[in-house]
């Protein structure tokens, strides 16, 4: 949750995700609040669950499991085209529902 980067052995920590280490627990934790969009999407074999909380620019995602979730990534969404991307998904996951 603190890196980026898809080879993991040259990884490097991301400032900015290291300064909101403590934001996808009560994140996560206040899911009822109108404030966060909420959304499921397929991931290969299984779903991942998407909590984006825009007036903040941060995403968490979460793995579903069998019989639990893990927390997957978070990090800030500070590209204003990644951010309409993240809204056009929460749109079509509700237009679905």
């Amino acid at each position: 949750m603190i890196s980026e980067g898809n080879d993991e052995a040259e990884r490097l920590p991301d400032l900015r995700r290291c300064e909101r280490i403590r934001w996808p627990r009560p994140i996560i934790e206040n899911a009822a609040d109108a404030a966060l969009k909420i959304w499921r999407e397929p991931k290969g074999s299984g779903h991942r669950v998407l909590i984006w909380f825009a007036e903040a620019e941060y995403l968490v995602v979460l793995d579903e499991r069998e019989d639990y979730i893990l927390p997957w990534t978070a990090y800030p969404v500070e590209r204003e085209h990644q951010q309409r991307k993240l809204e056009r998904r929460w749109e079509r996951y509700n237009e679905g529902n």
